[in-house]
């Protein structure tokens, strides 16, 4: 018997900050916006981490179900050092046993499941269980366009991108250049490129796709999507925009951390805060050179840091809080010293929400993964993009090229990017009318943004409607 004819949706988050906290926010939404039950499933590799967001982000609603599965151990099963994709898919995979009994144990059932991208392996389960199916990307539309589109994709068209570096054409979006290109769609011999054809064919058949964006921001593929006649019908399910999640700030308290104490002292846009995201890594000699490149730009700065990973720019993907205070080992000598005055170090982890709506921060060294993206843009703060993996070439091309909210790093090929390009583009978003100019454009589109999700907004409503459809499902279909 289900609970005031309330829709319950269960929701299955992949390992990963940037998976999480986007699928807490959907989730804290729509039970507070959508009258839904919710039940958050959380594959990870380590509990710790991800309880502690769950119960900073969501302290204050006693009613939103949280089940954190027990930590996968990869190492017996893919030995040493196995790849983000291998190590991703495995901990997939072991968690559907747990996920299955958990779902039969509810009582009421879930009548919808929510997964990413990288669970959409739940699928059959949900539909013998007569669920619907939502896939909920945690990126931008062109990205969703780019997956979507691989599933039907002309083979010869392929070819020329991956082997004779032509731009990759998907109908009503923006070509992807060879260079901004996926490296799943470049590694076609492996096991990468079949992962993500299989799930691109497996969110095509979703009763319905969401995705963590909105209109204003990127209204030619968001109406390419939309578009029965061109992406749209490819999908089972309508493509649905309810963006921009992200994180709250906290609530202001008389206690702030350090940095935040620090921030209060300095001048309105004076910083630039340095930070790649939950997973990226840099080596030690790129650490090395943004250091340099950060002093010699004469700009306060707030950075984070963490231990270099060689040849693993996503090296702190599934131990985002290991390490600590060696993490100033690594930086050039008497750099902290030098430049106390005018900047701090964080090691590991800082409150970048809060950082980022400091009016003190007039600037993001970040590297585009889609939460900071938005979340720089939600808090109107231009960027210097430096992508590091997956599809963040992407989203730093469609920041600076598209919507002129960012600098884009660009170094050798491969190679070290050096201290006084470093300094150039910092200087060119902190100090140079071509900053100004970028910090008018983010503010238009944090102002789209905050329309989009106010009540009667485009993304408020998508929400709507998709409580409709599970509504309806629930009262006419047949869950087992």
């Amino acid at each position: 018997m289900q609970m005031e004819n309330k829709p319950h949706a269960a929701l299955l988050v992949s390992p990963g900050v940037g998976h999480l906290i986007p699928a807490i926010e959907l989730a804290k939404r729509l039970l507070t916006h959508h009258n839904f039950l919710i039940t958050v499933f959380v594959v990870t590799t380590d509990s710790s981490t991800a309880r502690s967001i769950i119960t900073q982000h969501t302290s204050n609603l006693p009613s939103l179900n949280v089940v954190i599965f027990p930590p996968v151990d990869v190492s017996a099963k893919l030995g040493p050092n196995p790849s983000l994709e291998a190590r991703m898919n495995f901990t997939m995979i072991q968690s559907l046993p747990l996920l299955r009994s958990s779902v039969l144990s509810m009582n009421p059932r879930p009548t919808v499941l929510i997964v990413d991208i990288f669970g959409t392996l739940a699928f059959p389960m949900a539909r013998e269980f007569g669920m619907l199916t939502y896939v909920f990307f945690t990126s931008c539309a062109w990205f969703t366009a780019a997956t979507i589109y691989l599933s039907v994709i002309d083979k010869e068209m392929e070819d020329r991108h991956v082997n004779y570096r032509e731009p990759l054409h998907i109908p009503g979006c923006k070509p992807v250049p060879f260079e901004d290109s996926l490296e799943a769609i470049l590694c076609r011999d492996g096991p990468m490129y079949e992962g993500f054809l299989k799930a691109a064919q497996d969110i095509i058949s979703a009763d319905g796709i969401l995705v963590n964006t909105w209109h204003g921001l990127e209204p030619t593929t968001v109406k390419a999507l939309m578009d029965r006649e061109i992406l749209g019908g490819i999908t089972k399910g309508p493509v649905y925009f309810i963006g921009p999640l992200v994180r709250s700030t906290e609530p202001k308290t008389k206690e702030k951390d350090e940095i935040l104490r620090w921030l209060d002292d300095q001048p309105t846009g004076s910083v630039i805060y340095v930070s790649f995201g939950s997973g990226g890594t840099l080596s030690a000699a790129q650490m090395t050179e943004l250091a340099w490149g950060l002093e010699l730009s004469r700009q306060r700065f707030v950075w984070v840091v963490r231990p270099p990973k060689e040849e693993d720019t996503s090296g702190s993907f599934f131990d985002v809080v290991k390490g600590g205070k060696e993490c100033m080992d690594y930086l050039p000598e008497g750099f902290a010293k030098r430049n106390h005055e005018v900047g701090r170090v964080v090691p590991m982890w800082a409150t970048q929400a809060e950082i980022l709506g400091h009016s003190s921060v007039g600037g993001f060294v970040t590297h585009c993964g889609w939460n900071s993206t938005l979340e720089s843009v939600m808090h109107g703060v231009p960027m210097v993009a430096w992508p590091l993996y997956a599809e963040q070439k992407m989203n730093a091309c469609m920041l600076s090229a598209e919507l002129e909210v960012a600098v884009r790093l660009r170094g050798p090929e491969g190679a070290v990017v050096p201290r006084e390009e470093i300094r150039k583009v910092v200087r060119r978003v902190m100090a140079e009318k071509e900053g100004k100019a970028m910090r008018g454009r983010v503010r238009e589109l944090m102002l789209s943004g905050e329309k989009a999700i106010s009540q009667f907004g485009p993304s408020h409503l998508a929400l709507c409607r998709v409580t409709t459809d599970c509504l309806n499902h629930q009262m006419n279909g047949k869950i087992y």
